[in-house]
């Protein structure tokens, strides 16, 4: 019999987690078909016979388990495994678990719920909020997320505030910064249909940001974002996790085309805020072309200045401008610096959040600015 839902686990040497883990499946008080589906991707430590003892817990309870793996030399990666394990399920619905987390009880209940509940949805004007390809109101499909506790308590604390704290419409405009998906993978929920109509996911391997790839490619599809409003997940953080194998530099490269392809084209002009070192990166990473749409406008006319960047340090706006140095053109761009009072929107913003203990974010609600049509987050 097709199960309602599947919940879908990749394992690779994941024994000091996996009895949790599982257990974690085993209490779930949703009262559809659920099966689980785990494919273990050449482990070498005991994790085969942790989820062999497992399965015989689970099926008595009425959860059925489907076991695939390969014993290889060498893993073949978590999106290769998410893959495989979504292949031989059955499940109408897809949860995405990883090994080292642990659900609450009630968290295959709530995001069925939510999902069932929001099948489609229309959103609004495109002119409010930053993906222009859309056009007038679009049925969209969703992935559903949910609120996290991260484990131990003060590790990233930033980021979990972040994860947590971002209001709907967030979801869908915070996509471009480097925390990356506004609802993290572990926490995905599905429809089967919608999966494979994005997926698969990316099966490059270690240092691919597969997570990261899929939701980019949900998003161009015309796919939303729900959150659940309610902490589903122990979400933890140790050293052997597997997005400490995927570099700084590759995520920035996805993060910059995904903000020329999704974004800028529907912005004639645009200034970075941030005349520092990750405003002069990003300008540095743009095309020519969207280079050239870095423009500003002078207080006092409507004459157009070649390029601007705005701060709200007094010794960057005094040195007046950024010279690239590394600009094939000649003359070389030198591009105007000024106070972030002077220069005009729509923003790129290269400023991190949660760090200034309020004073950016006072700044920037000063200006009485629509976040998605004035102003993105980058940083």
């Amino acid at each position: 019999m097709q199960a309602h839902v599947s919940i879908i686990l990749p394992v690779h040497n994941a024994e000091p987690w996996l009895d949790e883990c599982l257990r974690s499946v085993l209490q779930q008080d949703f009262e559809g078909t659920m099966e689980l589906s785990v494919f273990n991707d050449a482990s070498k430590d005991k994790s085969g016979a942790i989820i062999e003892k497992w399965r015989v817990k689970l099926e008595d309870s009425g959860v059925h388990v489907i076991i695939g793996g390969h014993d290889s030399l060498s893993p073949r990666g978590v999106g290769y495994s998410k893959n495989q394990a979504v292949a031989q399920s059955s499940g109408s619905y897809l949860c995405f678990l990883d090994s080292d987390d642990v659900m609450m009880p009630q968290r295959v209940r709530l995001q069925h719920q939510a999902a069932v509940q929001h099948p489609s949805s229309c959103l609004p004007d495109p002119d409010s909020w930053h993906f222009g390809f859309l056009s007038g109101h679009l049925c969209v499909k969703h992935i559903v997320g949910c609120r996290v506790r991260r484990d131990p308590p003060n590790s990233t604390e930033r980021y979990t505030r972040w994860i947590n704290q971002l209001t709907p419409e967030q979801l869908l405009t915070q996509v471009f910064t480097a925390n990356g998906p506004t609802v993290i993978m572990p926490t995905w929920f599905c429809s089967r249909a919608w999966f494979s109509h994005v997926g698969p996911f990316d099966e490059g391997g270690q240092g691919v940001p597969e997570d990261l790839l899929f939701f980019y490619e949900h998003l161009r599809k015309g796919g939303g974002v729900v959150r659940v409003d309610q902490s589903l997940l122990l979400y933890r953080y140790h050293p052997r996790a597997a997005t400490h194998s995927v570099l700084e530099t590759t995520i920035w490269t996805h993060r910059v085309r995904f903000l020329e392809e999704q974004a800028l084209p529907r912005w004639a002009a645009f200034t970075i805020w941030n005349a520092g070192k990750q405003g002069r990166r990003l300008y540095r990473s743009l095309t020519a072309a969207s280079q050239r749409k870095v423009v500003a406008f002078c207080d006092f006319c409507a004459c157009p200045q070649v390029v601007a960047f705005c701060d709200v340090d007094e010794n960057k706006i005094r040195k007046g401008f950024y010279c690239h140095e590394d600009s094939q053109e000649r003359p070389k761009p030198r591009i105007p610096i000024l106070h972030f009072r002077a220069a005009r929107p729509p923003f790129v913003i290269c400023v991190k959040l949660d760090l200034t203990g309020g004073a950016f974010e006072d700044n920037l609600r000063s200006l009485h600015l629509q976040e998605g049509q004035d102003f993105l987050h980058f940083s």
